[in-house]
């Protein structure tokens, strides 16, 4: 063993997290712990883990962003010829994970994804800056392409097409994962970590705690 990864850890003593802490409504709960991260100025507060499964049931993780969040779930948007847009197309179950060391915490949510409104898509789409739209339609994304100078290519046979009136693309677009299950992290000293979780059932969440 690398006793030097080994030997690596932290000991977490920043705050507590009890069953009497946290909302009945999971989502307000999140939108407390969001509010807080957004006000410690942390780094990509929206980064977030999102975990697929691909069509021979082994799980695929990869980072992706937050990009907006309700009672009715939390939208992120991305290429649906991907290789997570096949694999949720597949199977809509997924999992995305927030991690805010700075706060010593984390956040598990577990759903089925839907795709948003073509509205919501094109919204979103409009409101992003043109390099970033002229990426959506340059990259075959998830696909094997040869060398970087196609996509440079791509870019600048899309821009020269479209000039500044880019329209969003048919194969790109939102998402939106529909909770059924959340988990909020707290580290506390010596691994003794608070897990609380909520459950869905009936319409109506449930919460428990969890050994750490």
């Amino acid at each position: 063993m690398n006793m030097s990864i080994a030997d690596i850890r932290k000991d977490y003593t920043l705050k507590s997290l009890s069953e009497n802490d946290v909302l009945h409504n999971p989502v307000q709960q999140f939108e407390i712990w969001w509010n807080e991260a957004v006000n410690s100025e942390i780094d990509e507060v929206n980064a977030m883990t999102l975990a697929t499964v691909k069509a021979n049931h082994s799980p695929v993780a990869r980072m992706v962003l937050l990009k907006d969040f309700s009672t009715d779930g939390f939208t992120f948007f991305t290429n649906y010829l991907s290789a997570k847009g096949e694999q949720l197309f597949t199977n809509p179950n997924a999992a995305i994970c927030f991690f805010w060391k700075e706060l010593q915490r984390q956040v598990r949510i577990e759903g089925v994804v839907e795709n948003v409104s073509e509205q919501v898509s094109d919204d979103y789409f409009n409101s992003r800056p043109i390099g970033s739209k002229l990426g959506a339609w340059a990259s075959p994304q998830s696909k094997v392409v040869a060398s970087r100078s196609i996509l440079e290519e791509n870019e600048k046979n899309y821009s020269k097409e479209f000039g500044n009136d880019i329209k969003r693309p048919a194969h790109w677009g939102g998402y939106i994962l529909k909770p059924n299950y959340f988990e909020f992290w707290q580290g506390r000293s010596n691994r003794l970590h608070d897990r609380i979780c909520y459950t869905l059932e009936k319409n109506e969440w449930l919460t428990a705690r969890l050994a750490p």
